[in-house]
């Protein structure tokens, strides 16, 4: 089980989310990062899903730079709502990420969360 950076303990389910949350948070304007390095930047390597249900269960809320989170191939994963995927590289798109082929160009705009350690 995974420890948590504020204490010598398990994580609990309330926390998860917030752990993960942190790590969005720190995206850099004009950087992409995927589900799998924020999961594992957490605390939670091999859990990119978990990545996912966090984002959709955001408060409407919260402040979190949810549209530079990427599929590992560095394509906007699908949305239920119909225009998600246009808004997201849209916002992208303003911030100055290129895309080549639907893909986010990571040799340019990728970001690493374990660098920062």
């Amino acid at each position: 089980m995974p420890v948590s950076p504020r204490a010598e303990r398990p994580v609990d389910a309330l926390e998860k989310y917030d752990l993960i949350y942190a790590v969005i948070s720190r995206i850099p304007r004009g950087y992409v990062t995927t589900y799998g390095r924020i999961a594992a930047a957490a605390g939670f390597p091999r859990h990119a899903r978990m990545v996912g249900r966090a984002l959709r269960a955001a408060p409407d809320d919260a402040d979190l730079p949810w549209h530079r989170v990427l599929n590992a191939q560095g394509r906007i994963s699908a949305r239920e709502e119909p225009s998600g995927e246009r808004d997201q590289r849209r916002l992208l798109e303003a911030e100055g990420v290129t895309f080549r082929n639907g893909r986010a160009v990571l040799s340019r705009h990728l970001w690493d969360p374990e660098a920062e350690r």
